[in-house]
């Protein structure tokens, strides 16, 4: 029987559980032999297959998701309230199965910007970055006086000004994790290849001085970098001048800059999940990690973060690490988290949230194992810090919290050109200067949002579509709309308040 005439999945042989495709009733039979319901389950929840005695383990993808806090008969509904996390310790097994990928028959290449540092642009714009929140307002000025004033309008190639603001860069200890992290945040944006020119502006004062900063940066001979304090040039209207002036200044070089094809190298592809259901490990995040793999093939880079939603599948990529060094690296970020949940009283187990309990996902173990899928099965070439740029090709690993729009801030921070997102329950967002590519994991969710969702992945369930051929269609999505066509949260104008870097240390 294919996946789109059953009423369940049954995902491993040893999985006690298998996962409803329908809502099922009390008295319904479903495979694996016949079992018959006990309980009502909802669609995308898992049922028992046989008892599961309090304390014993629930399988599910043949890993550990929790043991049963109670006795569960056969045929009914495993979620939270007979379900928890439990003691999942695994041999990390370092680099026991790295299986490298075989080379594409035929090389790939997209359209894309050539910069000066040899890396390739998916989009050309112009960013207005801010080293603190009190420039946050001149920026947005600034950016919105170019708009209305149509000073763009004479140069095709370049996609717009982005004003990146945020809430910190000062009211913040000068040294240490909180800085260091804001630091490569905010330097790693001005070097992204997707922007063909930078402004930053700072007050003055703030704790991030802008000669910190600007570094190298301020070396770049063409005219596409300008920086400046509010407070030494005179104040807000004078600010905002000098921002317009700066702009257009640096228009006719930046828009100089014309698409050429270039090899799929070029492309960092930063992979996040979001609004996750009890379809995400079995639809959008396994396709996603076909795709994943062919981009790496291609010598493209993937990078895999969220690193409290690989908590409990961690095990999976130190499996694939190419050293112990690097399997250890990811460990040691493991090890971190769980001390920094101890310290603010938080649990690893509390990320599902509750529309991903909703939508079938249980624990943390369950959610991560999901999650872990969009990373194929390509070697762990490399482990880095939130924001740092990543000087690995392959699939890569970068710390941040599930939290999306800060994980995918820190993938932008490291270099990511284009970022691809997974969602059951149906998430908006956008993350300019980098465009998103939305993936549904189920039909339900598509249809009622296809104005936001760029690749349907329920066909996999509901017309047995096979995951290698959906990641192939990913993978031609993704060479598309690095190449220049708008994927869905562009047209809808996304991407403007979704820079949110990662606050670490005391506000002071």
């Amino acid at each position: 029987m294919s996946i789109a005439q059953s009423k369940t999945l049954h995902l491993n042989s040893d999985d006690n559980i298998v996962v409803a495709l329908e809502n099922l009733r009390i008295g319904d039979k479903v495979s694996p032999h016949e079992i018959e319901l006990k309980t009502p389950v909802l669609k995308g929840h898992k049922l028992s297959i046989r008892q599961i005695d309090k304390g014993e383990n629930v399988i599910r993808y043949g890993q550990i998701i929790g043991s049963a806090t109670e006795i569960i008969q056969s045929g009914c509904h495993v979620h939270s309230h007979n379900l928890d996390m439990s003691d999942h310790t695994q041999d990390y097994a370092y680099g026991t199965k790295v299986v490298p990928l075989e080379a594409p028959k035929s090389p790939r290449t997209f359209m894309g910007y050539p910069r000066a540092n040899g890396r390739f642009g998916t989009r050309n714009y112009i960013g207005i970055l801010t080293s603190v929140n009190c420039s946050g307002s001149v920026a947005r000025f600034i950016a919105e006086a170019v708009e209305k004033s149509g000073v763009l309008d004479e140069y095709p190639n370049i996609d717009g000004v982005v004003p990146i603001v945020h809430s910190s860069g000062c009211g913040m200890a000068s040294s240490g994790e909180g800085y260091d992290t804001l630091f490569r945040t905010l330097s790693g944006y001005a070097q992204n290849p997707n922007f063909g020119g930078v402004i930053l502006i700072g007050l003055g004062c703030e704790v991030m001085q802008l000669p910190s900063l600007v570094g190298d940066l301020v070396k770049r001979k063409d005219g596409t970098f300008h920086y400046m304090t509010i407070q030494q040039t005179g104040g807000t209207r004078k600010s905002i001048e000098s921002g317009i002036t700066a702009i257009k200044n640096m228009a006719t070089v930046v828009n100089e800059v014309e698409r050429v094809e270039a090899p799929l190298s070029g492309l960092m592809l930063g992979m996040q999940c979001g609004g996750s259901d009890g379809y995400s490990g079995i639809t959008a995040n396994p396709a996603l990690g076909v795709a994943s793999d062919l981009l790496v093939k291609h010598g493209g880079t993937s990078i895999l973060s969220e690193t409290s939603e690989v908590y409990g599948a961690e095990h999976l990529l130190t499996r694939r690490a190419l050293s112990a060094e690097i399997g250890e690296d990811l460990i040691e970020l493991i090890h971190w988290w769980e001390a920094y949940c101890e310290k603010h009283d938080g649990s690893m187990d509390n990320n599902p949230s509750p529309g991903n309990k909703k939508g079938g996902l249980t624990t943390i173990l369950e959610k991560s194992l999901g999650a872990v899928a969009k990373a194929g099965s390509a070697p762990l070439a490399g482990v880095f810090k939130f924001g740092e740029q990543i000087s690995t090709q392959g699939l890569v690993f970068m710390d941040s919290p599930g939290y999306d729009p800060c994980s995918v801030t820190g993938q932008i921070a490291s270099g990511a050109n284009l970022i691809i997102f997974t969602t059951g329950r149906g998430s908006v967002s956008g993350f300019k200067p980098s465009p998103c590519i939305k993936l549904a994991t189920n039909s339900d969710m598509f249809s009622r949002m296809e104005e936001d969702m760029d690749v349907n992945c329920g066909d996999i369930i509901e017309d047995g579509i096979s995951l290698e051929t959906k990641g192939e269609e990913i993978f031609e999505e993704i060479i598309a709309i690095a190449s220049g066509k708008k994927s869905k949260s562009e047209r809808l104008g996304f991407g403007g308040v979704e820079f949110v870097p990662w606050q670490l240390g005391a506000v002071m």
